[in-house]
Protein backbone atom coordinates (compact mmCIF):
# COMPACT_ATOMS: atom_id res chain seq x y z
CA UNK A 1 0.00 0.00 0.00
CA UNK A 2 1.07 3.58 -0.47
CA UNK A 3 1.62 4.68 3.11
CA UNK A 4 0.36 3.28 6.37
CA UNK A 5 -3.34 2.98 7.02
CA UNK A 6 -2.90 4.14 10.59
CA UNK A 7 -0.70 7.13 11.47
CA UNK A 8 -0.47 7.57 15.26
CA UNK A 9 -2.16 10.75 16.39
CA UNK A 10 -3.29 11.73 12.90
CA UNK A 11 -6.53 10.81 11.19
CA UNK A 12 -6.95 9.84 7.56
CA UNK A 13 -9.79 9.07 5.17
CA UNK A 14 -9.35 6.44 2.51
CA UNK A 15 -11.81 6.59 -0.39
CA UNK A 16 -11.94 2.93 -1.34
CA UNK A 17 -13.27 1.64 -4.64
CA UNK A 18 -15.16 -1.55 -3.75
CA UNK A 19 -15.43 -2.70 -7.35
CA UNK A 20 -18.60 -3.49 -9.30
CA UNK A 21 -20.15 -5.95 -6.89
CA UNK A 22 -18.44 -9.30 -6.42
CA UNK A 23 -16.48 -9.15 -3.15
CA UNK A 24 -13.38 -10.71 -4.71
CA UNK A 25 -13.15 -7.87 -7.22
CA UNK A 26 -12.03 -5.38 -4.59
CA UNK A 27 -8.29 -4.69 -4.79
CA UNK A 28 -5.82 -6.10 -2.28
CA UNK A 29 -5.10 -2.54 -1.16
CA UNK A 30 -8.78 -1.75 -0.70
CA UNK A 31 -9.36 -4.87 1.38
CA UNK A 32 -6.34 -4.06 3.56
CA UNK A 33 -7.61 -0.54 4.22
CA UNK A 34 -11.03 -1.85 5.28
CA UNK A 35 -9.40 -4.46 7.55
CA UNK A 36 -7.35 -1.81 9.36
CA UNK A 37 -9.88 1.02 9.59
CA UNK A 38 -11.39 2.33 12.81
CA UNK A 39 -14.54 3.41 10.97
CA UNK A 40 -16.00 1.94 7.76
CA UNK A 41 -18.59 4.00 5.91
CA UNK A 42 -20.02 1.96 3.04
CA UNK A 43 -22.82 2.25 0.50
CA UNK A 44 -24.98 -0.73 1.47
CA UNK A 45 -27.37 -0.09 -1.42
CA UNK A 46 -24.53 -0.51 -3.95
CA UNK A 47 -21.86 -2.66 -2.28
CA UNK A 48 -22.18 -6.28 -1.14
CA UNK A 49 -21.99 -6.84 2.60
CA UNK A 50 -19.23 -9.43 2.09
CA UNK A 51 -17.01 -6.66 0.70
CA UNK A 52 -16.76 -5.06 4.14
CA UNK A 53 -16.93 -8.30 6.12
CA UNK A 54 -13.20 -8.06 6.71
CA UNK A 55 -13.57 -5.00 8.93
CA UNK A 56 -12.23 -5.32 12.47
CA UNK A 57 -14.66 -6.66 15.05
CA UNK A 58 -14.33 -3.43 17.01
CA UNK A 59 -14.64 -1.11 13.98
CA UNK A 60 -17.64 1.17 13.66
CA UNK A 61 -19.51 0.30 10.46
CA UNK A 62 -21.97 2.84 9.05
CA UNK A 63 -24.33 2.59 6.08
CA UNK A 64 -23.86 5.72 3.93
CA UNK A 65 -27.16 5.19 2.10
CA UNK A 66 -28.85 6.54 5.24
CA UNK A 67 -26.47 9.48 5.71
CA UNK A 68 -26.23 13.00 4.31
CA UNK A 69 -22.93 14.67 3.47
CA UNK A 70 -23.21 16.50 6.78
CA UNK A 71 -23.54 13.18 8.62
CA UNK A 72 -20.45 11.84 6.90
CA UNK A 73 -18.56 15.04 7.68
CA UNK A 74 -19.33 14.50 11.36
CA UNK A 75 -17.36 11.25 11.04
CA UNK A 76 -14.51 13.20 9.45
CA UNK A 77 -14.61 15.65 12.37
CA UNK A 78 -14.09 12.74 14.74
CA UNK A 79 -11.32 11.33 12.55
CA UNK A 80 -9.47 14.64 12.70
CA UNK A 81 -9.98 15.04 16.45
CA UNK A 82 -9.27 11.45 17.50
CA UNK A 83 -6.73 10.34 14.87
CA UNK A 84 -9.06 7.74 13.34
CA UNK A 85 -8.55 5.83 10.09
CA UNK A 86 -11.74 5.95 8.03
CA UNK A 87 -12.48 3.69 5.06
CA UNK A 88 -15.11 5.44 2.95
CA UNK A 89 -16.19 2.61 0.66
CA UNK A 90 -17.70 3.50 -2.72
CA UNK A 91 -19.06 1.20 -5.41
CA UNK A 92 -16.96 0.75 -8.55
CA UNK A 93 -14.24 3.37 -8.71
CA UNK A 94 -14.64 6.45 -6.51
CA UNK A 95 -13.67 8.85 -9.30
CA UNK A 96 -16.61 7.87 -11.53
CA UNK A 97 -19.95 9.22 -10.30
CA UNK A 98 -18.77 8.69 -6.74
CA UNK A 99 -19.50 12.14 -5.24
CA UNK A 100 -15.97 11.96 -3.88
CA UNK A 101 -14.90 15.48 -4.86
CA UNK A 102 -17.14 17.21 -2.33
CA UNK A 103 -15.85 14.90 0.41
CA UNK A 104 -12.23 15.63 -0.45
CA UNK A 105 -12.98 19.34 -0.12
CA UNK A 106 -14.38 18.68 3.35
CA UNK A 107 -11.27 16.71 4.33
CA UNK A 108 -9.03 19.53 3.09
CA UNK A 109 -11.05 22.07 5.07
CA UNK A 110 -10.37 20.02 8.22
CA UNK A 111 -6.69 19.47 7.49
CA UNK A 112 -7.50 15.76 7.29
CA UNK A 113 -5.25 13.49 5.22
CA UNK A 114 -6.96 11.48 2.50
CA UNK A 115 -6.15 9.05 -0.28
CA UNK A 116 -8.09 7.41 -3.12
CA UNK A 117 -7.83 3.64 -3.57
CA UNK A 118 -8.85 2.88 -7.18
CA UNK A 119 -11.53 0.29 -7.82
CA UNK A 120 -12.69 -1.88 -10.71
CA UNK A 121 -15.38 0.04 -12.56
CA UNK A 122 -18.72 -1.52 -13.45
CA UNK A 123 -17.74 -0.73 -17.05
CA UNK A 124 -14.96 -3.31 -16.90
CA UNK A 125 -17.26 -5.85 -15.25
CA UNK A 126 -19.99 -5.23 -17.83
CA UNK A 127 -17.59 -5.66 -20.76
CA UNK A 128 -16.35 -8.89 -19.18
CA UNK A 129 -19.91 -10.14 -18.79
CA UNK A 130 -20.65 -9.36 -22.43
CA UNK A 131 -17.36 -10.96 -23.46
CA UNK A 132 -16.35 -8.20 -25.85
CA UNK A 133 -13.41 -5.89 -26.28
CA UNK A 134 -14.65 -2.31 -26.38
CA UNK A 135 -11.78 -1.03 -28.54
CA UNK A 136 -11.47 -2.95 -31.79
CA UNK A 137 -8.88 -2.00 -34.46
CA UNK A 138 -10.37 0.03 -37.32
CA UNK A 139 -13.82 -0.16 -35.72
CA UNK A 140 -13.70 1.75 -32.44
CA UNK A 141 -10.62 3.06 -30.66
CA UNK A 142 -12.40 5.28 -28.15
CA UNK A 143 -14.92 4.70 -25.37
CA UNK A 144 -17.28 7.48 -24.28
CA UNK A 145 -18.47 7.21 -20.67
CA UNK A 146 -21.52 9.34 -20.05
CA UNK A 147 -25.10 9.40 -18.82
CA UNK A 148 -28.46 10.77 -19.87
CA UNK A 149 -29.79 13.82 -18.08
CA UNK A 150 -32.32 12.72 -15.45
CA UNK A 151 -32.71 14.30 -12.02
CA UNK A 152 -29.15 15.59 -12.30
CA UNK A 153 -28.79 17.89 -15.32
CA UNK A 154 -25.93 17.60 -17.79
CA UNK A 155 -23.57 20.41 -18.80
CA UNK A 156 -24.75 22.10 -21.99
CA UNK A 157 -21.83 20.86 -24.07
CA UNK A 158 -22.30 17.19 -23.13
CA UNK A 159 -25.22 16.33 -25.35
CA UNK A 160 -25.90 12.62 -25.89
CA UNK A 161 -26.85 13.22 -29.51
CA UNK A 162 -23.52 14.96 -30.16
CA UNK A 163 -21.56 12.15 -28.51
CA UNK A 164 -23.42 9.62 -30.66
CA UNK A 165 -22.16 11.33 -33.81
CA UNK A 166 -18.72 9.84 -33.15
CA UNK A 167 -20.10 6.36 -33.79
CA UNK A 168 -17.67 4.72 -31.39
CA UNK A 169 -18.30 2.64 -28.27
CA UNK A 170 -20.46 4.38 -25.70
CA UNK A 171 -21.12 3.34 -22.10
CA UNK A 172 -24.23 4.86 -20.54
CA UNK A 173 -24.43 4.91 -16.76
CA UNK A 174 -27.51 5.87 -14.71
CA UNK A 175 -29.70 6.05 -17.81
CA UNK A 176 -31.82 2.90 -17.95
CA UNK A 177 -35.04 4.51 -16.74
CA UNK A 178 -35.05 6.83 -19.78
CA UNK A 179 -34.83 4.09 -22.40
CA UNK A 180 -37.01 5.70 -25.07
CA UNK A 181 -35.27 9.06 -24.82
CA UNK A 182 -31.84 7.41 -24.89
CA UNK A 183 -32.74 5.40 -27.97
CA UNK A 184 -34.13 8.48 -29.70
CA UNK A 185 -31.04 10.59 -29.02
CA UNK A 186 -28.59 7.88 -30.07
CA UNK A 187 -30.42 7.35 -33.36
CA UNK A 188 -30.65 11.09 -33.97
CA UNK A 189 -26.91 11.34 -33.39
CA UNK A 190 -26.16 8.95 -36.22
CA UNK A 191 -25.96 5.41 -34.88
CA UNK A 192 -27.70 3.05 -37.38
CA UNK A 193 -30.80 1.16 -36.30
CA UNK A 194 -28.90 -2.13 -36.26
CA UNK A 195 -26.09 -0.87 -34.01
CA UNK A 196 -25.37 -3.65 -31.48
CA UNK A 197 -26.18 -2.94 -27.85
CA UNK A 198 -25.68 -4.78 -24.59
CA UNK A 199 -27.63 -4.07 -21.42
CA UNK A 200 -25.94 -5.37 -18.28
CA UNK A 201 -27.81 -5.53 -14.99
CA UNK A 202 -25.77 -5.70 -11.75
CA UNK A 203 -22.50 -6.73 -13.37
CA UNK A 204 -20.63 -9.34 -11.29
CA UNK A 205 -23.47 -9.72 -8.74
CA UNK A 206 -25.11 -13.16 -8.24
CA UNK A 207 -28.19 -11.97 -10.16
CA UNK A 208 -26.21 -10.46 -13.04
CA UNK A 209 -28.11 -10.46 -16.33
CA UNK A 210 -27.03 -9.56 -19.86
CA UNK A 211 -29.46 -8.58 -22.61
CA UNK A 212 -28.27 -8.18 -26.21
CA UNK A 213 -30.21 -6.24 -28.79
CA UNK A 214 -29.90 -3.73 -31.59
CA UNK A 215 -30.42 -0.04 -31.04
CA UNK A 216 -33.93 -0.03 -32.47
CA UNK A 217 -34.83 -2.59 -29.78
CA UNK A 218 -33.08 -0.88 -26.85
CA UNK A 219 -36.06 0.86 -25.25
CA UNK A 220 -38.23 -2.25 -25.53
CA UNK A 221 -35.45 -4.41 -24.07
CA UNK A 222 -35.15 -2.15 -21.02
CA UNK A 223 -38.93 -1.97 -20.63
CA UNK A 224 -39.54 -5.71 -20.97
CA UNK A 225 -36.77 -6.55 -18.51
CA UNK A 226 -38.10 -3.88 -16.12
CA UNK A 227 -34.66 -2.35 -15.72
CA UNK A 228 -34.34 1.13 -14.27
CA UNK A 229 -31.31 1.04 -11.96
CA UNK A 230 -28.05 -0.88 -11.42
CA UNK A 231 -27.90 -1.10 -15.22
CA UNK A 232 -25.17 -0.19 -17.70
CA UNK A 233 -25.90 0.25 -21.40
CA UNK A 234 -23.18 -0.44 -23.97
CA UNK A 235 -23.64 0.75 -27.54
CA UNK A 236 -21.45 0.62 -30.62
CA UNK A 237 -20.11 -1.44 -33.52
CA UNK A 238 -17.28 -2.97 -31.46
CA UNK A 239 -19.86 -5.12 -29.65
CA UNK A 240 -20.35 -7.23 -32.77
CA UNK A 241 -17.03 -6.81 -34.56
CA UNK A 242 -15.07 -9.88 -35.56
CA UNK A 243 -12.26 -10.81 -37.89
CA UNK A 244 -10.09 -7.87 -36.86
CA UNK A 245 -6.49 -8.30 -35.85
CA UNK A 246 -4.36 -5.86 -33.89
CA UNK A 247 -1.04 -4.64 -35.27
CA UNK A 248 0.71 -5.33 -31.96
CA UNK A 249 0.86 -9.10 -32.41
CA UNK A 250 1.09 -9.19 -36.21
CA UNK A 251 4.29 -10.84 -37.52
CA UNK A 252 5.04 -7.89 -39.80
CA UNK A 253 4.79 -5.33 -36.98
CA UNK A 254 7.96 -4.61 -35.06
CA UNK A 255 8.56 -2.76 -31.79
CA UNK A 256 11.30 -2.45 -29.19
CA UNK A 257 10.76 -5.98 -27.90
CA UNK A 258 10.36 -7.83 -31.20
CA UNK A 259 11.57 -7.41 -34.74
CA UNK A 260 9.11 -7.54 -37.61
CA UNK A 261 9.29 -10.68 -39.73
CA UNK A 262 11.07 -10.14 -43.06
Amino acid sequence: MTGAVRTPGRGKVWFVGAGPGAPDLITVRGAAVIAAADVVVWAASLVMADTVAGARADAEVLDSSRLTLEDVCAVYDRAAAEGLAVARVHSGDPTLWGAVGEQIEQCDARGLDWEIVPGVSSLAAAAAAVGRELTVPEVAQSVILTRFATATPMPGNEDLRAFAAHGTTMALFLSAKRGRAVQRELLAGGYPLDTPCAVVYRASWPDEAVYRCTLDELAATLRDAKLHKHTLILVGPALDAGGRRSHLYAPDFGHEFRRAAP
